[in-house]
């Protein structure tokens, strides 16, 4: 049964013709921070996109003067905060609710692209990193701040940013929990772009990606998602049965014929 997104004021969902998903996090009051309500919210929204027909590419951001300052520690002080599970207990597949907030945006059978402007401290910096791709204003604002805290992140930074981020870089921003600017980040690997319009840039990159083959681009994506976990050999491997199943299929054969003949690309999704 295909999940529905229920309309609440922490998180936004809108789907474009093209097939671009706009989420954006609503709570701007609050610079867009994690609270239960906005973590449901982004669990909710993240069921809804992993069987939304026709989606293609979801671009995801903050309203107001944030893209996210991390965890509402007043709203999480309440002793029922964390829910009733505990963190080690596994309640996404590999995640806890927390992970999960992060880690669907790279569990997505599309590409996710984050466009960070503001405050993206915390837990917003973890969200981030789930995302294929990242665009961050120049200006941004931007820290690993759960040292800040007596905290560790705890959600899914740690497995992300190791393939983002040169160790002995990563250990010195989380132990210090030092401020950097977008800039920095780009420098860091945190980001993957800067630009002083960072949703009309993954925009455009979602629109580009969008009217590409969604069976070649959603094959791409697990590869990418796979490789990680895999051996040299088994990567080869994955390649090789992921190239067969997309030859002589029809979206494959019309993204030969579109360019062959100058056009548009006719894709039906999968």
């Amino acid at each position: 049964m295909r999940h529905e997104f229920r309309e609440n004021d922490r998180v936004s969902l809108a789907l474009g013709a093209d097939g671009v998903a706009q989420v954006r996090l609503t709570r701007d009051e609050k610079l867009n921070a994690l609270d239960d309500a906005m973590i449901e919210a982004l669990l909710d929204v993240g069921m809804t996109l992993f069987d939304m027909p026709g989606l293609r590419a979801v671009v995801l951001a903050g309203e107001g003067r944030a893209f996210c300052a991390g965890l509402d520690l007043a709203a999480m002080a309440a002793p029922d905060a964390l829910g009733a599970a505990p963190l080690a207990e596994r309640t996404h597949g590999n995640a806890n609710r927390f992970q999960q907030v992060a880690l669907q945006w790279r569990k997505l059978p599309v590409p996710a692209i984050a466009a960070i402007h503001g405050v993206c401290f915390g837990g917003g910096l973890q969200i981030a990193a789930g995302a294929d791709i990242r665009v961050v204003a120049p200006d941004a604002r931007l820290s690993i701040m759960e040292l800040k805290w007596g905290l560790v992140p705890d959600m899914g930074g740690c497995a992300v940013w190791k393939n983002q981020v040169r160790e002995d870089v990563l250990r010195l921003l989380t132990y210090t929990n030092r401020e950097f600017s977008g800039e920095e980040a780009l420098g860091h690997g945190l980001a993957t772009l800067a630009d002083p319009n960072p949703v009309a840039r993954a925009t455009a990159i979602a629109t580009d990606i969008a009217a590409r083959s969604p069976t070649a681009i959603r094959a791409a994506k697990s590869l990418f998602n796979r490789s990680a976990d895999l051996s040299f050999d088994e990567i080869l491997m994955a390649e090789s049965i992921e190239q067969q199943r997309l030859i002589g299929t029809r979206n494959q054969i019309e993204a030969v014929a579109s360019q062959m003949e100058g056009r548009a690309a006719g894709f039906v999704d999968p």
